[in-house]
């Protein structure tokens, strides 16, 4: 490890968290992961919540971990999470209570309530944000209809990643990229229009700051409990997505489409300027903001999640399941069977996922699953199908097509699903890196710490380091046929 500059990355998931070290040594990267940990949200009288406490106790542990792990210096510390959730921090600079998990039912019927004050339309225009009941416009404005007195003891809202760097640091910031996934943004500033409908006083909200700003150290608590040395802690891209957008191995400075695979699906591509127009917002195409002051232009999609959650449901049942069987079921059941929405809402809560499969294709008059292998099947097929719809809606706004698809993210373990989206696409697949998220937040710290001069330096660096994976379509066909028959059952809006 002699020479090598080191990182420390937190990768946060809405199921799990890693601590790993990126290392920068003779022009190539490398991760080495320290400490790995679940993400279990835990339902308290009936309202879900992220346990935060467990999760900084766990980012204290990696911060040791990654300590022992060299003898070389870690020079800085970038957290990413998911996005949307936040915790409130009262006048004390304590943390008020738990956050709340976006799939809580506390935002079930807020966006209609709350269109009643901004119309859906002018929202969008404003934010440039798809309309989703898990926004953080619609959790605020749940909170202040059905819990107001929490709210009014607030002093500050910070989004998750912009949590952890307080908790560190002792210094107040709001991350663009993370801040961006609010819909409580237009542009690039705080929107008065909106906060006002909310009724949450602009004060609230710290100061946004670009991507890979350096925002202080680790405090002297910090250090003096773990026993470590001070290094700097950079607001990388808060948002996991734009981690993931930034580590995407296309070595030119040319649009490119991508797929962000984790517990959500992020497909899109990165622009200049945000894309708001009336065709963008009849499909719920949403702007985000990425590294560089960079647009990304996607759609959010439930993703992994059926397959995780599937996973735990059957775990609770005494079915236990690794992700290769279920993967493995799905390629032995006949194909193009039945098929679901992906975006259907009874799939966003915990629980029965194979029953809500099975009662959609019920409810849509089609074959229902007999069987686990039968389920997973549709599952899959329907994602990669919705992945062509994305594709079809964001070439449509954009006006342009896309060659080649880049997959990258833990999703793309998962050989079956690269396949299958390259079919249901036609389009060539190109998949790696797995960590992409990690590796987008290790390089932006590097570039903060001036060891690397910019992302296309980064992306070059993580190309000549990483392995990548083609896949072509097969039987195209067969899948023109299928994807009439998904657009028939789910529909498609253009």
């Amino acid at each position: 490890m002699s020479g090598a500059k080191n990182v420390l990355v937190f990768d946060l998931g809405a199921s799990s968290g890693r601590a790993m070290v990126l290392s920068l040594e003779d022009g190539k990267v490398s991760l080495t992961e320290v400490h790995r940990f679940p993400n279990d949200p835990v339902t308290v009288n009936g309202t879900l919540y992220w346990d935060i406490l467990r999760l900084f106790h766990e980012i204290k542990q990696g911060i040791v971990k990654a300590n022992a792990f060299t003898d070389e210096p870690i020079l800085g510390i970038g957290i990413d999470t998911w996005g949307v959730d936040f915790g409130l921090i009262g006048e004390d600079g304590a943390l008020i209570e738990n956050p709340v998990c976006y799939r809580d039912r506390r935002t079930e019927e807020i966006p209609e309530e709350f269109f009643k004050k901004i119309s859906p339309e002018r929202l969008y225009e404003m934010t440039g944000v798809q309309i989703m009941d898990i926004n953080t416009v619609f959790q605020l404005y749940s909170l202040n209809l059905k819990r107001p007195h929490i709210l009014k003891s607030a002093r500050k809202v910070l989004l998750m990643p912009d949590l952890f760097n307080y908790l560190l640091t002792g210094r107040i910031y709001a991350e663009n990229s993370i801040a961006s996934t609010t819909a409580l943004m237009s542009g690039s500033e705080w929107s008065s229009e909106i906060l006002s409908a909310v009724e949450v006083p602009t004060a609230y909200f710290p100061q946004i700051i670009p991507s890979g700003t350096k925002i202080g150290e680790l405090s002297e608590d910090i250090c003096s409990e773990l026993q470590v040395s001070k290094c700097a802690v950079t607001a990388v891209c808060g948002h996991d997505t734009q981690c993931a957008a930034a580590a995407v191995p296309c070595v030119s400075d040319e649009e490119h489409i991508f797929i962000s695979c984790g517990t959500w699906s992020l497909f899109g591509t990165e622009t200049a300027a945000p894309v708001i127009t009336e065709k963008s917002a009849a499909l719920g195409v949403s702007n985000e903001t990425g590294y560089g002051g960079k647009v990304t232009f996607l759609k959010n999609i439930i993703g992994l999640w059926f397959i995780q959650e599937t996973r735990r449901f059957l775990a609770k049942k005494g079915q236990e399941y690794s992700f290769a069987d279920l993967e493995n079921m799905a390629k032995s059941a006949e194909p193009f069977k039945c098929f679901i929405d992906p975006d259907s809402p009874e799939f966003v809560p915990p629980g029965d996922i194979p029953g809500r499969v099975a009662e959609f294709c019920k409810r849509t008059g089609q074959y229902v699953p007999q069987n686990l292998a039968e389920t997973m099947r549709c599952i899959y097929e329907s994602l990669a199908m919705k992945y062509r719809q994305s594709l079809e809606e964001i070439e449509e706004c954009k006006g342009k097509t896309y060659s080649r698809i880049y997959m990258v993210g833990g999703g793309i373990k998962d050989k079956f699903l690269c396949r299958l989206a390259a079919s249901a696409c036609g389009r060539q697949v190109t998949a790696g890196p797995v960590e992409a998220a990690a590796y987008g937040n290790g390089l932006i710290q590097l570039i903060a710490l001036g060891e690397i001069s910019d992302i296309i330096a980064a992306r070059k660096i993580l190309a000549a380091s990483e392995k990548t994976d083609t896949f072509e379509q097969e039987n195209p066909a067969e899948w023109d046929s299928a994807y009439k028959k998904y657009t028939a059952i789910c529909g498609c809006q253009h």
